[in-house]
């Protein structure tokens, strides 16, 4: 997944997949290749297809541009498409969800409420990637 995106001022930027394990990434690039952010996640083990996000960012000089909901945006259009259900540990993709929640659902999107074992599942997954 490499989309072409318009941010706020009208520059391209693409949103890519890095998967890993145990920790994957959104990475938002500028159309000059270079990272403006990313969003990390972890994907549930088992038969639970669940993709749990963590962690947000989107470096500073590039505040205003949009760049956040659109990453936010492109990494929940991926899971709608996947069939995985969003955990929003990340405040960021939380707040988005308690607003745009109930059309994250009616296009196809699934969520719900972070549980203490999905901490503890991020919290291993980066432990074991220092």
């Amino acid at each position: 997944m490499a989309e072409v995106l318009t941010d706020n001022t009208g520059a391209s930027v693409t949103v890519e997949l890095v998967a890993a394990d145990p920790i994957s990434s959104y990475i938002l690039n500028l159309a000059d290749g270079s990272s403006a952010g990313r969003a990390d996640f972890v994907d549930s083990p088992g038969a639970d297809a669940e993709r749990i996000f963590f962690h947000t960012e989107v470096d500073q000089e590039f505040g205003g541009r949009g760049l956040a909901g659109i990453l936010v945006r492109a990494a929940l259009a991926d899971s709608v498409r996947n069939n995985l259900t969003v955990v929003p540990v990340c405040p960021l993709f939380a707040r988005h969800l308690r607003t745009h929640g109930d059309e994250f659902g009616a296009n196809g999107g699934v969520f719900r409420r972070p549980a203490p074992a999905d901490i503890d599942l991020v919290v291993r997954a980066t432990q074991s990637g220092s």
